[in-house]
């Protein structure tokens, strides 16, 4: 089964597990630890939202670090692909292309390989959320990043900046989770 196939399949059993008046808004595929895939489902109602992480079969997780680690990696992955190559990596190989073409310079050719690697790594969604996804992103938003001459990562520097975000996520899961945790 493919991961559309998945993220259909968990979306009809979380929609058993939605309150009256409340919708569904997001399913969100994460491997926290190798082979081990949850998912995390979003609801909605008026201005109010609620969490809930299901395991591969569909059954409600309650352990809390389970829960802490899936909405942790979830908004780690998200906000790597938001930042990665300055957040638009589209525009910056138009940017290339435009630059090779019309002044061509030393290593232009390497940044828009580059570039294209980390458009790879990227991917579009849906994808899960994993530390090899991280790791894939980050190395090849490095290898971006030397080809463009930067000594400094920005990536890296970003993403130091986004642990607030994160941390307030996982914050928010676990104050808005449907069901009470353990641990």
């Amino acid at each position: 089964m493919d991961l559309a196939q998945e993220l259909e399949r968990i979306a009809g059993i979380a929609n058993g597990f939605a309150a009256d008046g409340e919708r569904l808004t997001g399913v969100l595929p994460a491997e926290p630890q190798p082979e081990a895939r949850v998912y995390l489902c979003s609801f909605e109602r008026d201005d109010e939202r609620a969490w809930l992480l299901l395991d591969a079969d569909g059954a409600p997780v309650d352990d809390r670090a389970r829960v802490r680690e899936a909405a942790s990696m979830t908004a780690m992955c998200e906000l790597a692909d938001d930042s990665a190559g300055g957040g638009d990596l589209s525009e910056l190989r138009a940017r290339l292309l435009t630059l090779r073409l019309t002044e061509n310079p030393e290593g232009v050719e390497e940044a828009d390989e580059a570039a294209l690697a980390l458009e790879t790594a990227v991917g579009s969604p849906p994808r899960v959320a994993s530390a090899a996804h991280l790791d894939a992103v980050g190395a090849a938003t490095r290898r971006l990043e030397r080809a463009l001459g930067e000594s400094s990562s920005p990536f890296a520097e970003a993403m130091r900046h986004a642990m607030g975000a994160v941390e307030e996520l996982t914050r928010e899961v676990e104050a808005r989770y449907k069901r009470p945790l353990a641990g």
